[in-house]
């Protein structure tokens, strides 16, 4: 089984060193901070589970939050000092599942600690294997849009589509409609020369047979990609019939069309948003994208596109230093917040330079924004 990360948020030595003795090394991967360093390590990387020691830190709660905020999968243990009814049942709302009080049950949790590891590395287990079944009848368009360049949409948008396809017995394909710049082919490491531009010839007759021509499969996950031209010219020889002609088509072909959308508002973006099920909008944490999200708003309402009932936030980037917090953002937008996908220039880094996908195989390690966009996925196929 799967070897847990445990971290163990301390500033009392004597009970630290009793959890660390009582504690199998071969099971468990174990660090040890400080109150202080919560958010900085729990961004750093994902932690199965997280045991807070009773400090004198009046933010204990808020860490709690945090942690459950950025991965509600992780399991939070809190052994308090004080009996007080009002302040546990705080700690539970933050999010703990267990508690112990010190010192009289420290024994109690350090004998049961065994079975609770075993239960979630069973949990873990049985996620990894889940596998989601759909029908054709059931095709869903998904579309990621952001009105601010340099939000991830694109890689957001391609590693969904590639873990739904890994994760699940689902026909996906994917489709860059970025048709002057495009940028999935570099993403997915895609080198053809056939795009959806192809697909114009026989658009009146268009069949899954034709689309499949056209797209590239994704080599790791066997995902249909369709992608972009990458010409401004192209845009003269297709039209909104086009883009309808392609989606419905692909929506009676596939179970889920994922779009990666530019960001610029057209009459092609604008019908590929009214076709859509879904429409994902990505927000950085940040006013200035506060601000587009707002002039996108106001332009769908005045182009007649509904947003009320198909559109949802992922915010993308988040990390302790963001402008704005969770709650903040939540407070002041009137979409649900769907997923939070956390800041992780460091796992994603070499994957961007050499033009690699993020995932590759249903079984692996994954970088901390490759388990927040699986968590999301999952939430999806649901």
């Amino acid at each position: 089984m799967e070897k847990l990360d445990i971290l163990l948020v301390s500033e009392n030595e004597g009970v630290t060193n009793q959890i660390l003795n009582s504690l199998e090394r071969d099971e468990v991967s174990i660090t040890v901070i400080r109150s202080e360093d919560v958010s900085r390590e729990v961004n750093r990387q994902m932690r199965h589970i997280v045991i807070f020691v009773h400090s004198d830190n009046e933010y204990v709660v808020e860490h709690i939050q945090y942690v459950k905020n950025i991965s509600s999968q992780s399991l939070v243990i809190y052994l308090s000092q004080e009996t007080d009814i009002s302040t546990l049942r705080n700690i539970t709302r933050a999010g703990a599942e267990e508690f112990f009080i010190l010192p009289d049950e420290l024994s109690l949790f350090i004998s049961r600690m065994p079975t609770i590891i075993k239960n979630y590395q069973i949990k873990i287990q049985s996620e990894q294997n889940e596998t989601m079944i759909f029908g054709k009848s059931n095709g869903s368009i998904y579309s990621f849009y952001s009105g601010k360049g340099g939000s991830g949409k694109s890689l957001l948008a391609s590693t969904f589509a590639q873990t739904v396809k890994l994760e699940s017995v689902a026909e996906v394909i994917l489709i860059d409609f970025d048709i002057q710049y495009g940028g999935i082919e570099t993403i997915m490491s895609i080198d053809s020369n056939r795009s959806l531009l192809d697909l114009k010839p026989v658009i009146q007759e268009l069949n899954e047979s034709h689309i499949r021509n056209v797209s590239q499969t994704e080599q790791y996950s066997n995902l249909e990609v369709l992608i972009s031209p990458r010409d401004a010219e192209a845009t003269d020889y297709l039209d909104d019939q086009f883009i309808s002609r392609l989606l419905r088509t692909c929506r009676r072909s596939f179970d889920l069309c994922v779009i990666d959308l530019p960001s610029q508002i057209n009459s092609l973006v604008a019908t590929a948003l009214e076709e859509s099920d879904y429409i994902y909008y990505v927000l950085s944490p940040e006013t200035p994208s506060l601000k587009v999200l707002k002039h996108y708003e106001e332009l769908c309402e005045r182009l007649g596109i509904n947003l009320e009932s198909n559109m949802e936030i992922i915010i993308n980037q988040v990390s302790k230093a963001n402008e704005l917090k969770i709650k903040d953002l939540k407070e002041l937008m009137r979409f649900p917040v769907v997923a939070t996908i956390r800041k992780d220039y460091k796992g994603l880094q070499s994957f961007i330079n050499k033009g690699e996908p993020i995932r590759k195989k249903q079984k692996e390690k994954l970088i901390p924004f490759a388990r927040d966009v699986r968590k999301f996925s999952r939430a999806v196929l649901k």
